[in-house]
């Protein structure tokens, strides 16, 4: 039976990065709320000037509007089995909400969780360097530059920080996300459909976790 599967993982733990590498090698739509939200505000659709207007607003886009957003979004012609959702649910009222997508869709849901310790998180997100013109990401502890803070790909090209991966900032965001992750991941837990898998290995031997379970 084809699956929903729900990537489930804090601020860096590599949800993006392994559900890039299911699409590539076996061909499992990723499903990224972010691209989503980006893709909103180019449409000329009755739901996306709905959501542009929210956003030029300042409010927060409802757990309603988000459902059909990725409704919309995951009944396009080009998504007509399995699929990656990145991003999407965050909390356990949209999990809910996923049941009846699931339902549908004539799908079953199936959760995974990459699991990272905090430390680790905090590692990886205040020493995160991207490159502004091919996209490339370093790190400055794992995965450092040959030339200080300078693209391998683009010469003479240096190295963005984000300004929201500060210690403080980053901080806030893994707080945040245990608080509002905590429900969704026992609601999964609860209904026997979480799977997790330890995100602290080398990206290949992570997808290698992964791969078993889809």
């Amino acid at each position: 039976m084809d699956k929903i599967i729900v990537l489930i993982g804090a601020p860096g733990a590599g949800k993006g990065t392994q559900a890039r590498l299911l699409q590539e090698r076996k061909g499992i739509p990723q499903i990224s709320t972010g691209d989503i939200f980006r893709e909103m505000k180019t449409l000329d659709t009755p739901l996306a000037k709905e959501v542009q207007q929210i956003m030029a607003s300042g409010k927060l886009v409802s757990d309603n509007v988000t459902y059909r957003i990725v409704r919309d979004r995951t009944s396009r012609s080009d998504i007509n089995g399995t699929y990656v959702l990145d991003g999407y649910p965050r909390t356990a009222i949209q999990a809910e909400q996923l049941e009846e997508l699931a339902r549908e869709q004539g799908k079953d849901i199936q959760a995974i969780e990459i699991d990272v310790p905090r430390d680790e998180l905090f590692r990886r997100l205040t020493g995160r360097r991207t490159c502004p013109v091919c996209g490339e990401i370093y790190n400055i502890y794992s995965k450092p530059t040959k030339s200080d803070n300078v693209c391998d790909l683009q010469p003479d090209t240096q190295l963005s920080h984000r300004s929201d991966d500060n210690e403080e900032s980053v901080r806030t965001r893994l707080e945040t996300y245990e608080t509002s992750t905590a429900p969704l991941i026992e609601y999964f837990d609860r209904t026997g459909r979480l799977e997790k898998i330890d995100g602290t290995g080398e990206v290949e031997d992570i997808y290698k976790q992964l791969e078993t379970l889809v």
